[in-house]
Parts: structure tokens; C-alpha cells; sequence
């Protein structure tokens, strides 16, 4: 895994590249708050292939774990990709009320990304 800081309408965002999973659980979702906080971005960008597929299935609980804690740690998130596979109400129902509060973001592309958390919430 690599982080990147970009800065973007002075606000340092960390970008994450990786070829492997960087949320596999609630611990790597901690690991990765504390290695972006550590070098000064409190606002991620993650893309969806990068995080286990239970975090898209409500009944496992991981998203709500991971939104607490970023919540906790006052840090926004935003995830890049397609979900129009998802097809589950609960799921795009979870993804429009975050979207709607600005903690965690789900965005089709990485302009949405950087223009969604270079905001303020």
C-alpha cells in the first residue's frame, strides 16, 4: 500500500494505491487512519476494489464499524467506484444517507472525490 498526499484546494487528501485489499477488517480500517493522520490528511480516497466485499453486504456490520470510526476520528472517506451492482435497498439507501452526510462518500471517479472532500463538512 501506498499513500499519497495531494493537496487540493488546501486540504491534504491521502491517496491510496495498492494491488492487494487495504479494509479487510476493522483493524486495517484503523491501520489506515492512523498511517493517513500521521502524515497530516485527515480526508481518504480509497477505491471500492480495495475493500472486502462484506462491507458492502449491511448484515455483516463492517461499514457501520468502519463509519463509527471514522466518525470518532473526525476523518472523511471517499470510496471510488461503480455501485450500480449493488442492488440491495438497504445498501443504496446506506450510500445516499452518507453520501447526504459527508462522512464516508461513495463517487464514481476521482474528481468527484477530491471535489467532495476538499468541502467542508
Amino acid at each position: 500500500m501506498q499513500i499519497n498526499i495531494i493537496h487540493v484546494n488546501g486540504t491534504n487528501l491521502a491517496l491510496i494505491e495498492s494491488d492487494q485489499l487495504i479494509i479487510g477488517d476493522m483493524q486495517d480500517a484503523l491501520d489506515l487512519l492512523a498511517s493517513c493522520n500521521y502524515q497530516g490528511a485527515s480526508k481518504i480516497i480509497v477505491h471500492a476494489e480495495h475493500i472486502h466485499p462484506d462491507f458492502f453486504d449491511l448484515k455483516t456490520g463492517m461499514a457501520g464499524e468502519v463509519l463509527q470510526k471514522f466518525s470518532t476520528y473526525q476523518t472523511q472517506l471517499a470510496i471510488v467506484g461503480g455501485f450500480s451492482q449493488y442492488t440491495s435497498k438497504s445498501l443504496q439507501a446506506f450510500i445516499f444517507e452518507s453520501n447526504k452526510v459527508g462522512r464516508i462518500n461513495f463517487v464514481e471517479n476521482m474528481q468527484e472525490a477530491q471535489e467532495k472532500l476538499s468541502k467542508a463538512i
